[in-house]
């Protein structure tokens, strides 16, 4: 699987935000239900923007530094 982003896609499945930020699902779920992480539900599917995973990341380094 490849672990970069796509580029042609605006917004990620989240096996693919796992995958991008190397998180497990539970994780990742953490994120989007504490509002860390942005997304949205298209019917039953849930997306995340690709902003708002490289916000997610960028407020990371933000707070390491």
């Amino acid at each position: 699987m490849n672990t970069a982003m796509p580029p042609s896609h605006e917004a990620l499945k989240v096996p693919e935000v796992m995958a991008a930020l190397r998180l497990s699902r539970s994780k990742v779920y953490d994120l989007i239900r504490s509002k860390q992480l942005d997304s949205f539900t298209a019917g039953r599917a849930r997306r995340v923007p690709v902003d708002a995973v490289r916000q997610y990341m960028q407020d990371r380094l933000e707070e390491a530094a």
